[in-house]
């Protein structure tokens, strides 16, 4: 129990009465997450749990990773906020190492505190750059809570809102297992979804069209992943017409895939725009788009973030970010993600009600059916969820029925950690029907 006597069952009262009652936490009996280390955290009661989820995929390297506490206490230490108004020397030196990174030639970086205002501005700036408000975006996508992040948001289980000042058309994307082409291989497939684009931009649009934004991987979709090559191919298609690309990188950048370090990279492209957030900042509130000079100039009156770049969370995605290339681990997400996705396979295979295992490196998912249908079991994700978290192992659920176990170990996980995990995940799938 915590030294304040306090418990996860209390917290869980105060919980509802103060919160609003669109946010609902995980399990039947919510549980307090008090402190952490490495892979794993403690509740109130300190009971432990390895992650499998990083508070959706933000904790990145590790709860209380060394290297990223001793950078936010030096920095806390010092200043905790200055805006861009000033000059910050963590705030420039995290810019400076993203846009390095991020493959995009002549890169500007525009630090924010979320995922959903990254992806804001990279709105603003394609409607500005094109002087158009007509947005593709893909089905079963994902892009934040803001009202213009709503309106390019294909998931019907968490759009809030029609209203909107786009006009968004949305394109046939990478969960091809509810598609009208479920049978087709990956390159027929493609082909589809390239021959829906074609005919959307002849008979929908206007014509000027601003830009497409896309995750590499769906990421509350479920993690649907399209084949390699795939957003090649769309973007040629765009290309064609000037259409933007905006490689929505909230949950697939930092090597969280483990073949490269952007989710973009696994399609031969380079993004007109990209967006981040999630683990570069371990746990602190630290987002932001990239965009070639050309197109983020496009703004030319005084604009600035108050939160964005704050120095404790650069300090902190500077940190991040050393961390995970000083150690590889994208090798890393990369080779655990084949021990993960191995053992993830094994368990499918025994198991009728689990449709398609997918993802990539630490990026890993399950979708659950009724046994021999595709009809969603969104029950039987949901006693996964719960029996997970009996077994001290904590995953996600996602998609558009609820019927996906999304997990997404740390990128420095261990291979015992993994295998403690798939046997959590074993034991808990043996208990449902």
């Amino acid at each position: 129990m915590s030294s304040s006597g306090t418990t996860s069952a209390e917290l869980a009262d105060r919980y509802r009465a103060v919160l609003p009652s669109f946010l609902s936490p995980y399990y039947s009996e919510p549980i307090s997450i008090d402190r952490g280390e490495g892979s794993y955290v403690y509740d109130l009661e300190d009971n432990r749990y390895l992650d499998f989820f990083g508070g959706v995929l933000t904790t990145m390297v590790g709860h209380n990773n060394a290297k990223v506490t001793a950078a936010v206490q030096a920095q806390a230490a010092k200043v905790l906020h200055t805006s861009t108004l000033y000059l910050s020397e963590p705030m420039i030196e995290c810019a400076e190492k993203i846009a390095q990174l991020s493959g995009i030639p002549d890169a500007r970086v525009f630090l924010t505190p979320s995922g959903t205002e990254a992806n804001e501005t990279a709105l603003l700036l394609a409607t500005s750059y094109r002087k158009s408000n007509q947005i593709l975006a893909m089905r079963n996508s994902y892009h934040g809570r803001s009202f213009g992040a709503q309106a390019i948001t294909s998931h019907s289980s968490w759009s809030s809102t029609s209203l909107s000042g786009l006009q968004v058309t949305f394109v046939q994307g990478p969960y091809q297992l509810r598609s009208p082409f479920p049978d087709l291989d990956a390159a027929d497939y493609t082909d589809a979804c390239v021959q829906d684009l074609s005919q959307l931009l002849t008979m929908t649009s206007a014509g000027d069209v601003a830009a497409m934004i896309a995750e590499p991987i769906q990421g509350v979709g479920g993690f649907a992943t399209p084949s390699d090559g795939f957003y090649g191919s769309i973007k040629k298609e765009l290309d064609n017409k000037g259409i933007l690309f905006i490689s929505d990188e909230v949950q697939t950048g930092w090597g969280r895939t483990g073949d490269h370090f952007w989710g973009y990279e696994a399609h031969d492209i380079v993004p007109d725009m990209l967006t981040f957030a999630k683990g570069v900042g371990n746990g602190l509130a630290l987002s932001g788009v990239v965009a070639r000079a050309e197109i983020m100039d496009t703004i030319n009156v005084l604009n600035f973030s108050t939160f964005g770049g704050a120095p404790l969370a650069a300090a902190a995605g500077v940190a991040t970010i050393d961390y995970v290339l000083e150690n590889n681990l994208q090798q890393n997400a990369a080779e655990m993600g084949r021990r993960f996705r191995d053992g993830l396979e094994a368990l499918a295979a025994e198991t009728p009600w689990i449709a398609e295992v997918r993802g990539r490196g630490l990026m890993q998912a399950f979708e659950t059916v009724e046994p021999g249908s595709l009809e969603p079991s969104s029950a039987r994700a949901g006693a996964v969820l719960e029996a997970a978290k009996t077994g001290n192992l904590l995953v996600g659920k996602g998609g558009l029925y609820g019927n996906v176990i999304r997990m997404a170990p740390m990128l420095n996980v261990t291979a015992s950690e993994i295998d403690e995990g798939l046997a959590a995940l074993r034991a808990a799938v043996a208990t449902i029907d």
